[in-house]
């Protein structure tokens, strides 16, 4: 029962991808609606180590505001529920080598002529003959030569509104966004978030992702082209069991 259990199992994954598929045969990816960020089970309040509370500075009778980019009124998101604009731009190029090279030669050799008295009986012992001063003899020669090389190029450019889902208690916001293109059949998805300070957030409204804290950038899709190049289930559980 445990064999015909093993079998079955990946037709049972099989069956419900391929399922999946027949479901929306024909018809193009479908987009997810647009909904609050925080309704979804998946979310989680965000909580960071925060300094102790101090008592606010006492401002001066003035109509500018501190912190403010325009006379009358400043357009940076402040509040939960506030949009604002995060630029991805991420240039990576990195290489790596390495070259590892040991070796090690190893001789030894021992001897006993006189060992309490037993080499007169060593005749007796070893009638074929023995020569008690080359009794254990040893050799051994190892060698290790390795060279590694790694070569990364990462190139991505992108815009993406983000909306402010909370305020944490020394004024840094968390953001999260959302973005989906379907062309054809294709559907191209791009979710981001992290944790920014106001004062990151330029004039117009826009911040940069090297400026998020504990940054979630994911860019992918799914459709047609990602179907092929994507492999079948059984391929994948055989890679994963598979021991050689």
């Amino acid at each position: 029962m445990r064999r015909l259990a093993i079998l079955a199992l990946p037709l049972a994954m099989a069956a419900c991808s391929g399922a999946e598929r027949l479901s929306r045969l024909g018809d193009p990816p479908e987009m997810a609606g647009v909904t609050n960020p925080t309704a979804d089970p998946r979310w989680r309040p965000v909580s960071m180590p925060m300094p102790n509370p101090q008592d606010p500075p006492l401002a001066s009778n003035s109509l500018w505001r501190p912190g403010s980019r325009t006379f009358l009124r400043d357009q940076r998101a402040a509040a939960v529920g506030d949009i604002i604009t995060v630029l991805v731009a991420i240039q990576d190029d990195a290489e790596l080598q390495n070259r590892t090279t040991r070796s090690r030669d190893n001789s030894e050799s021992m001897g006993v002529p006189r060992l309490l008295g037993l080499d007169a009986s060593y005749a007796r012992l070893f009638p074929g003959g023995f020569d008690p001063s080359n009794m254990v003899q040893g050799n051994s020669t190892s060698g290790v030569n390795g060279t590694g090389a790694t070569r990364r190029s990462e190139s991505v450019t992108l815009r993406v509104a983000a909306t402010v889902t909370q305020m944490l208690p020394n004024g840094n916001l968390v953001v999260t966004g959302r973005q989906q293109v379907r062309v054809n059949s294709e559907l191209r998805d791009l979710t981001v978030g992290g944790v920014i300070r106001p004062q990151d957030i330029a004039s117009d409204n826009t911040v940069r992702h090297d400026r998020l804290a504990e940054a979630r950038i994911a860019y992918g899709g799914r459709g047609t082209i990602s179907d092929v190049q994507r492999p079948r289930v059984g391929q994948e559980l055989l890679d994963i069991i598979l021991p050689f």
